[in-house]
């Protein structure tokens, strides 16, 4: 069976982006963005750029996870140099993959599941990856709370966006985090992961127990915002409700299923299953995250019901029962095989969802053939890249997705 049915296959191509974005640095960037583009060969894909900048964002995430597989230890100044480049590339090509469809009349509602796609992987890796660098692994329930914080948050925004319809932006959001992210990189690279270990003679705490309270600030701020949307102003749908007609609550569900089960888990094991070994137990709770966040895109994008159940819940219940019963498999192996499960389950959902819509919009994933975009004015341009210029700066407004 497949993942979408022709309802939400005819109502994905009813699906029209709508964002709203009041962001301090995406006007700051947007310039470095046009010309970054300008650069692009038409017959570039957007989702090959998307993709690019996924990979080499998780390459240069794991290279941190690598040298230190649970956060402890000093990881070279190299490594945080490239994590902090890599993802500079990923916001980069993920801010410039929308504008490349537009400029090559190739935009469809697959550019923006696809780019919210490796948003949300992305978002796991960064989190590991900033960890890492700045040794909270020495702090280990701080790391766990940062990393479900991330990916709750995304989770939020995509909450909020299937109940009103749009995808909201805040004055600190998304690409101020990235730079946050890509400046303690770069600290580390200067003074060495060992400077975060400094006290803070006011906090009574590690220096590096600062941006995580940063982070703090900035989601309450932001599941505020959210929460104003989802509780207090009326939903899309009929009588207020959701975009898909469903209860405004109703994706708490899901997201209960993810953190119930992470927290308890990590709670009861008589193994200390997350003391010893957090960066894979943070990776795969992420990649469920990551899944039932896809699934809730998918909900918004084609105006239907967001599922309680999904396969990727079967690591974690399989984890929960061997606790249940007392173990009777090695915690750490069987986590070691839910990581690769879930991490195979959300690969695997999001080819499937992308081959069934390329198949019904009769589109390709990774290759384009370009629609140069009309040329406006009463008369025409000296050379085709004048053209392309006007096309792109009326498109600064939009958002980065397509």
């Amino acid at each position: 069976m497949g993942q979408l049915s022709e309802t939400q296959l005819r109502r994905l191509e009813e699906h029209r982006y709508s964002c709203a974005s009041t962001s301090l640095m995406d006007p700051l960037m947007q310039k470095w963005w046009c010309w970054l583009v300008e650069q692009c060969p038409l017959t570039l894909a957007p989702n090959l750029i998307t993709i690019t900048g996924l990979i080499i964002n998780i390459i240069t995430s794991l290279v941190l996870c690598y040298y230190s597989p649970d956060a402890k230890q000093e990881v070279p100044r190299w490594a945080c140099f490239m994590c902090a480049f890599g993802l500079f590339v990923y916001q980069s090509l993920d801010a410039i993959d929308g504008k490349q469809a537009r400029r090559t009349g190739t935009s469809s509602p697959l550019g923006e599941l696809f780019d919210h796609g490796c948003d949300s992987l992305s978002t796991v890796f960064v989190s590991l990856g900033v960890c890492c660098s700045v040794r909270l692994g020495t702090l280990p329930y701080w790391m766990f709370f940062q990393c479900m914080m991330a990916v709750t948050l995304f989770y939020c925004a995509h909450w909020q966006t299937y109940v009103s319809g749009t995808l909201r932006f805040g004055m600190v959001d998304v690409t101020e985090a990235q730079f946050g992210v890509m400046a303690i990189h770069l600290i580390s690279v200067i003074f060495g992961s060992d400077f975060w270990s400094l006290e803070v003679p006011v906090l009574w705490r590690p220096l590096k127990c600062v941006p995580t309270m940063i982070g703090v600030v900035a989601a309450i701020v932001a599941l505020y915002n959210n929460f104003k949307i989802i509780l207090v102003e009326r939903g899309a749908g009929r009588n207020g409700s959701t975009v898909a007609g469903t209860s405004v609550l109703s994706p708490v569900v899901p997201l209960i299923y993810i953190l119930a089960p992470a927290v308890l888990i990590a709670w009861k094991s008589p193994e200390n299953l997350y003391l010893q070994n957090p960066i894979v137990y943070l990776l795969t709770f992420g990649c469920v995250s990551a899944r039932v966040t896809n699934r809730l895109v998918v909900a918004h994008m084609t105006k239907s019901e967001m599922a309680y159940s999904d396969a990727s819940l079967l690591g974690p219940g399989a984890l929960f029962l061997n606790q249940y019963f007392n173990c009777p498999i090695p915690e750490r192996t069987l986590l070691y095989v839910v990581c690769v499960y879930v991490m195979y389950d959300v690969v695997k959902y999001c080819r499937q969802v992308c081959l069934e819509i390329c198949q019904h919009l009769k589109i390709m994933l990774f290759t384009i053939v370009p629609r140069c975009p009309p040329a406006s004015g009463h008369g025409s341009e000296k050379n085709g890249s004048s053209s392309t210029t006007k096309y792109m700066t009326r498109s600064i407004s939009k958002a980065k997705s397509h």
